[in-house]
């Protein structure tokens, strides 16, 4: 049964952010690879983008590069499946737009045929023609600007951005190519406070800001982070759980038991 609160929310779509914009309502995201955790708050939040960080998270890389759009395309398709109310999106990963936008569009539709509602692009400038022929096929577009995780062999550095005056104005630029390109949206990651207060002024679509400070019109967090699955996180991250202990301490209660003979009982038993 939905929890009563899911079941009175409505689905969520790109334009319910733009007026969650408008009313200044903040807006909720969180990442989520497959059906169990989407099931857990797909009607809890506006926003479950199926992030290319799975592969991190999820598969053990160091990078996002290991990820292709046949992975993508699986956690989509099993994140849809227990959606709930929440807007799903579904990031193009690394490989899937480099040749430009026929080829951008043909694996955007690929993740709306798995089940997305909306597809997101890392970089703004440099992709702002992909954006647009994506948009221009009737996908729905986020954005990705600030720190670009696809485009880690080019800086070799998760630092934050917006150190001088050449890097804001980049990071601006970039948020702007986006929203005339047509996107209904921009993650902006890892910037400092200065810039994030520069792009809510410059740009009218809505801004989910990860570690760009409380400005953003919403926020998004890895949710095996902010649940406290692994140890040590970003300076940016909340850990509002510690679900990596507590399994641990299941399995070796568990671990246990079996090892003793408590488990299985005579009540655990058929007869």
């Amino acid at each position: 049964m939905p929890d009563i609160a899911e079941a009175k929310r409505k689905k969520i779509s790109p334009s319910s952010l733009a007026q969650m914009k408008l009313d200044g309502v903040k807006i909720v995201c969180l990442t989520a690879y497959d059906s169990l955790m989407a099931s857990l708050y797909g009607g809890l939040v506006d926003v479950m983008l199926v992030g290319d960080s799975m592969g991190m998270v999820r598969h053990g890389f160091a990078t996002t590069h290991h990820v292709d759009i046949d992975m993508m395309e699986l956690h989509v398709a099993s994140c849809a499946r227990a959606k709930g109310t929440a807007l799903l999106v579904g990031d193009l990963p690394f490989g899937s737009i480099e040749l430009g936008p026929e080829q951008a569009i043909t694996n955007a539709v690929r993740l709306i045929r798995a089940g997305a509602d909306a597809v997101k692009i890392e970089g703004g400038i440099k992709r702002q023609d992909v954006i647009q022929a994506v948009v221009n096929a009737g996908i729905p577009v986020m954005g990705h600007v600030g720190l670009e995780p696809q485009h880690i062999l080019m800086t070799q550095s998760f630092r934050s951005v917006g150190k001088n005056d050449g890097e804001v104005q980049s990071v601006v630029a970039d948020a702007l190519a986006v929203e005339n390109a047509g996107a209904f949206a921009v993650v902006v990651e890892a910037v400092r406070f200065n810039l994030s207060t520069q792009l809510e002024a410059a740009v009218k679509i809505p801004t989910i800001g990860i570690g760009a400070g409380p400005l953003c019109d919403g926020q998004i967090l890895v949710a095996e982070d902010m649940l406290g699955f692994f140890e040590g996180n970003p300076k940016f991250v909340r850990r509002y759980a510690e679900l990596g202990h507590l399994v641990q301490e299941a399995v070796t209660r568990y671990a246990d038991d079996v090892r003793s003979g408590a488990f299985p009982s005579e009540k655990e038993s058929y007869q």
